[in-house]
């Protein structure tokens, strides 16, 4: 759990290239994070930075309490520790837009703290 004086960061995966993500949640969760006032980043494809093994996403894996806007929590998992990032499971929220609604995604990712589950 993060303290609550450790805002977590918010990543937020487009899903640009592997079309698994509905696209209005993925457009919802996008607008909501680009009206809010919390800081966010954004990348096309979590899929493509591990394929390339991007050397950001070690930077992200390393930089603290972390929420990702992205898909199934084993795939992100999967992902990271492929790109030789592994996350720290209890200090990343990873909150699916592939199962969860629009309100439900945005709901969590306003949420102060981080639930590893």
């Amino acid at each position: 759990m993060s303290s609550p004086a450790e805002t977590p960061r918010i990543l937020y995966c487009r899903c640009a290239y592997a079309q698994v993500v509905p696209q209005e949640t993925k457009d919802a969760v996008l607008r909501h994070l680009s009206e809010g006032g919390a800081a966010f980043d954004s990348v096309a494809d979590l899929c493509e930075m591990s394929a390339r093994r991007d050397p950001r996403l070690k930077t992200i894996a390393a930089g603290g309490p972390l929420k990702i806007a992205a898909c199934h929590r084993r795939a992100v998992q999967w992902l990271f520790h492929s790109a030789e990032a592994p996350l720290n499971g209890e200090s990343v929220d990873i909150v699916n837009m592939r199962t969860l609604s629009p309100a439900e995604a945005c709901a969590r990712l306003d949420a102060p703290d981080i639930s590893p589950t």
